[in-house]
């Protein structure tokens, strides 16, 4: 985990404009993802000052990104958490692993008290690596969104600090 750089577009557009990271994310995400929409992002993150998204790397090439929404007014103690990598790296931990770093960040750092996801609930992947980082399933929200054009459940991971 580290601080995007402008020179990561490419490589999150290599990665990103894959299909199938695309249906696992919200559609604020673009499909396809292209090299403009990476220098987009990572313009916006540069310029904000909370230090609150980052870039996954492996072997010093940008292979997705992760991040921390954290909330205001009366949720301002909590953050969404939200991550992806490329297709051709699932399965090896990363994911786990970054959500690890970041969590810890979040609860340490910015001494949030809540930190959640809300993984699709057909995203088995997902569900398992943050459980695997910790997180606690509290629950499922039925029918609680729609990507693909397909109403879908998600359930509700969480980690807290007491």
């Amino acid at each position: 985990m580290r601080s995007f750089r402008p020179t990561d577009a490419a490589n999150l557009a290599h990665h990103g404009t894959n299909r199938k990271v695309w249906q696992n994310l919200r559609d604020r995400f673009p499909h396809p993802f292209t090299e403009a929409d990476g220098a987009e992002y990572i313009g916006r993150v540069l310029q904000n000052p909370d230090h609150t998204s980052f870039a996954i790397d492996v072997g010093g090439t940008a292979i997705g990104g992760i991040a921390l929404h954290v909330g205001t007014d009366i949720e301002r103690l909590g953050a969404e958490l939200g991550y992806w990598i490329g297709e051709e790296l699932w399965g090896r931990g990363i994911t786990t692993a970054a959500i690890e770093l970041v969590t810890a960040y979040g609860l340490d750092e910015l001494r949030l008290v809540r930190i959640f996801a809300v993984p699709f609930s057909e995203n088995v992947a997902s569900c398992r690596a943050l459980e695997k980082a910790g997180y606690v399933r509290e629950g499922l929200l039925r029918r609680s969104a729609i990507k693909d054009g397909r109403v879908q459940d998600q359930y509700m991971y969480a980690v807290v600090r007491d």
